[in-house]
């Protein structure tokens, strides 16, 4: 009877999870043929430099938007509260995005930019290019984010699923079109990213109004701008100090031999592993819909989706598959791909140490009290900084050296957020005696 109990709570995990998973890693494998498309052109390894080094600076703005799913799922749980959280987001969204827009059309902002990665005047005029068109998108996101997770709430993550893969199959249509027509990068890339937003939007608004189930119980209908202000402003910390992480590690490499080339490797890799730290970084959603309670349970769970995940990313990077995937499919030089399959190796590490911080996020999130995601965030970044500058200026700073620095960055996070959600739990606790 234990054995059938537990095999329904797991089906009921896997049932939920895996479309969600689905729908993390849809949203990332646009980057991958956003690379395949730049390997077309000529000057491959600039042009994903330029792109890579664009997205570090757009990232982290949008950033931000990453947790406007949270905040949907965990406070738009009445008609007060749901027209107060989207207004919230709205307003919030056009603030990022002015000063992204200063940086991207003023002359401060192109000098900010060249000092920072130590790039020429022409590969900073085409970041400003590509940061001037991606501004929209911050608010674009924001929407979408918001609308999922209004869907996640209702558990309609096989509907998130579909609109997922119906987003990507714009996005790729549309870079094939665009690439076709002989059209410039940076209209191909961001124009079809633009594309498929709104597309998702569209969809995510049919669910809204004709899917959508909210909460038999309304809850939170007193919330003000200032209680959803003091939840957001942390956990989007968190989402700009993980955005912050690569810029700050491009930022290094740039300045050391073939800089280029290695921050060009570092997207490709990076952009891979994302694909399957997306799957982990679901659990912060479904933390929030299952509770902590059965949680031997969940962390059986925990454990055999993280041991999947990491064996997918070894399977990848220790057999053919990766020179088949960055070489003979996408096109992509020979001495890129030598670097980016060492990168990808390395993070594989990663899928293990961001469900284990999600474990105690989703703890502070539930508590909302997210303070201590945004103090673990920073110090994350301050790590990243410091081991960077200490490397560089041994010159010891590569590829390598830099792909280990940001696992530890991320280690160091984990742990201050662990120590976050045991002092949560303890007042609570004392609180309640």
């Amino acid at each position: 009877m234990l054995v059938l109990f537990n095999g329904f709570y797991m089906h009921t995990y896997w049932k939920f999870y895996w479309p969600l998973a689905l729908t993390g890693v849809g949203m990332v494998l646009s980057l991958q043929f956003q690379n395949a498309t730049l390997a077309r052109y000529p000057e491959a390894v600039t042009e994903l430099a330029v792109l890579a080094l664009a997205y570090g600076v757009f990232g982290t703005f949008n950033a931000g938007m990453q947790f406007i799913a949270q905040l949907s799922n965990v406070y738009a749980r009445s008609v007060v509260a749901t027209q107060r959280s989207w207004l919230f987001v709205l307003i919030i969204s056009f603030c990022i995005m002015l000063p992204l827009a200063f940086i991207a059309s003023t002359e401060v902002g192109a000098q900010l930019i060249a000092h920072i990665f130590s790039i020429e005047a022409t590969i900073v005029a085409r970041v400003t290019h590509y940061l001037a068109l991606m501004c929209p998108l911050i608010v674009l996101n924001g929407q979408r984010h918001y609308y999922s997770g209004l869907l996640v709430q209702s558990r309609l993550t096989g509907w998130m699923t579909m609109f997922n893969f119906i987003y990507l199959g714009a996005v790729v249509i549309t870079l094939l079109l665009g690439f076709a027509a002989g059209a410039e990068p940076v209209y191909v890339v961001v124009g079809a990213e633009t594309v498929g937003v709104i597309l998702f939007i569209g969809l995510l608004l049919y669910a809204r109004y004709h899917l959508y189930v909210p909460p038999e119980k309304p809850e939170h209908e007193h919330v003000t701008y200032i209680e959803l202000l003091y939840f957001f402003v942390p956990v989007s910390t968190t989402g700009v100090m993980f955005a912050l992480s690569r810029p700050i590690l491009f930022a290094f490499v740039a300045r050391a031999p073939d800089g280029i080339l290695a921050i060009a490797a570092l997207r490709v890799a990076f952009d891979f592993s994302m694909i399957f730290q997306q799957a982990a970084n679901q659990f912060r959603h479904f933390f929030i819909t299952f509770g902590f309670d059965d949680i031997e349970q969940k962390k059986k769970f925990l454990t055999l989706v993280t041991l999947g995940i990491t064996a997918m990313m070894l399977i990848f990077a220790l057999t053919p598959l990766s020179t088949i995937l960055w070489a003979d499919l996408m096109g992509l030089p020979s001495d890129l791909v030598n670097i980016a399959r060492d990168v990808s190796l390395i993070m594989c590490l990663m899928p293990a140490i961001i469900i284990y911080r999600n474990f105690f996020h989703s703890r502070l999130m539930m508590s909302r009290k997210t303070g201590g995601m945004a103090y673990g965030s920073i110090i994350r970044v301050i790590g990243i900084y410091l081991s960077a500058q200490i490397f560089f200026s041994l010159g010891l700073l590569n590829h390598i050296i830099a792909t280990f620095i940001l696992i530890l960055g991320f280690i160091i996070e984990a742990v201050i957020a662990r120590q976050s959600s045991i002092r949560v739990l303890a007042k609570e606790h004392a609180l309640n005696q």
